[in-house]
C-alpha cells in the first residue's frame, strides 16, 4: 500500500478514499458538505478556546489534532520527520491571517470548496473558480522570483511541538475543564448551529488519523495540485483532487447527501461574487505558502514549524473575522467581509512583490 502511496498514482488513490472518509463524516453527524474542512474547523477550535464568541461555531474538532499526530506517526516511522523552519515565519503568519478571512468570506477552505461540489452546492463552483485565480496570481508571483526564503535545519525537539499541542487538544475535548464558579470554559461548546454537528469522537479521531497518514505518503495538497497543473503541465496532484471530488459525489449520491442547487445550501450563501474573490484571496495566500490548509497541517506533523507559524496565523485569523464580523453566514457575507477581503488581496500582493528573489525570476 505504501508503495502505491508513493508512487505517482498515490494521490489519486489517497484523493479517492478521503474524499469516501470525508462524505462519511457527514452521514456521520458532521455538518452537511463540510465532512472534513480544516479553515471551518479551525474557526471551530478558535470558538471552543474562546478566542471568539460566535456561539455556533464552538467545538474542538478532533479531527485536526488527529490530522497532525497522523503525518507525525507516518513522517516518524518512514524517516521523513524533519524539524525545519525559520523561512519568513511574521510573513508567513499573516499570508495564514488573510487565508482564513478568505476562506470565512467564501465560508470553506479548497477541501471544503470540493465537497460543496460533491454535495450539490453550485455556490461552490464560484469559489472553486475564485481558487484556480487566486493559484494563478500566486504563480505568477512565483514566475517572477517570489520566494520566502530557504527553511534551516531546527533541533529535534521542535518538531515535538506540534504533536504536544495536538495531544493537549484532544484531551481537552474529551476532559472538558469547567473553570470559575459559573463552570463555564475554558473549552467551550455549541449547543446549536453547525459547532453542535459532529461524529462520535472516536470516528472522528479515527478518520483524522488515516487522513493524515495518506496525505502525509502521497503529499495530497489541492493547491499544489493547481500550481504543478499550471506551471509544469503536471497533472498527477489534480488527479487526487478529481478523484477526492468524484469519491464523495458517489458516497454522497449512495447515502442521500447529494441536493443539487443554489438555494438552502448548508453553511453557504448565494453571493456570486463574494465566493469567487473570498477564494481568490485563499488560494492566493495559499500558494504564496506553499500548499493548502490541510497541507500545511501534515507539514507541522513532520516537523515543519514555518507551517506551524502559517496555522496559528489561520487560528488568529478566525477569531479576528468573528470578532470583527467580517466571516459569512447562511445570510451572506458579513458587514465587514467585502473590505477585509479587498485589503486582504492588497497584503498578499505586497507580499508577492516585496519577497522577490530576482536570481529565481524566470
Amino acid at each position: 500500500m505504501d508503495k502505491v502511496l508513493t508512487s505517482r498514482h498515490g494521490p489519486l488513490v489517497a484523493g479517492g478514499i478521503l474524499g469516501a472518509i470525508a462524505a462519511l463524516l457527514v452521514y456521520f453527524g458532521n455538518p452537511a458538505n463540510m465532512g472534513i474542512c480544516v479553515a471551518c474547523f479551525t474557526r471551530d477550535i478558535a470558538g471552543a478556546l474562546g478566542l471568539h464568541r460566535a456561539g455556533i461555531v464552538q467545538y474542538l474538532r478532533p479531527e485536526i489534532p488527529a490530522l497532525i499526530l497522523g503525518a507525525f506517526a507516518s513522517s516518524l516511522l518512514y524517516r521523513e520527520h524533519a524539524p525545519r523552519g525559520g523561512s519568513s515565519p511574521i510573513a508567513r503568519f499573516f499570508l495564514g491571517v488573510f487565508a482564513m478571512f478568505g476562506a470565512l468570506v467564501f465560508l470553506g477552505c479548497p477541501w471544503r470548496a470540493y465537497l460543496r461540489v460533491a454535495g450539490g452546492d453550485w455556490n461552490a463552483l464560484y469559489g472553486v473558480g475564485g481558487l484556480f485565480v487566486g493559484a494563478g496570481l500566486g504563480i505568477a508571483f512565483l514566475w517572477n522570483g517570489f520566494s520566502l526564503g530557504a527553511a534551516e535545519r531546527n533541533p529535534k525537539a521542535a518538531g515535538f511541538v506540534m504533536p504536544l499541542v495536538a495531544l493537549a487538544l484532544l484531551a481537552l475535548v474529551v476532559l472538558k475543564p469547567l473553570f470559575g464558579t459559573e463552570g463555564t470554559g475554558p473549552i467551550f461548546f455549541s449547543k446549536e448551529g453547525p459547532g453542535a454537528a459532529h461524529a462520535p469522537l472516536i470516528i472522528s479521531v479515527a478518520a483524522g488519523l488515516v487522513i493524515g497518514w495518506l496525505a502525509q505518503r502521497s503529499r495530497f495538497c489541492t493547491v499544489g495540485a493547481l500550481r504543478d497543473l499550471l506551471m509544469m503541465r503536471d497533472a498527477h496532484l489534480f488527479k487526487g483532487v478529481v478523484a477526492f471530488t468524484a469519491v464523495a459525489f458517489i458516497v454522497n449520491y449512495a447515502l442521500g447527501q447529494f441536493h443539487p442547487g443554489f438555494e438552502k445550501q448548508p453553511v453557504a450563501h448565494t453571493n456570486e461574487l463574494w465566493n469567487f474573490l473570498g477564494m481568490v484571496l485563499s488560494g492566493l495566500a495559499f500558494t504564496l505558502a506553499g500548499g493548502c490548509p490541510g497541507r500545511q497541517i501534515i507539514m507541522a506533523g513532520e516537523g515543519d514549524s514555518d507551517a506551524s507559524v502559517f496555522i496559528m496565523g489561520m487560528l488568529t485569523g478566525a477569531a479576528l473575522a468573528h470578532n470583527f464580523s467580517a466571516a459569512s453566514s447562511g445570510a451572506g457575507v458579513g458587514p465587514y467581509g467585502i473590505p477585509v477581503t479587498i485589503i486582504g488581496l492588497i497584503v498578499c500582493g505586497l507580499i508577492g512583490l516585496g519577497f522577490r528573489d530576482n536570481q529565481k525570476a524566470v
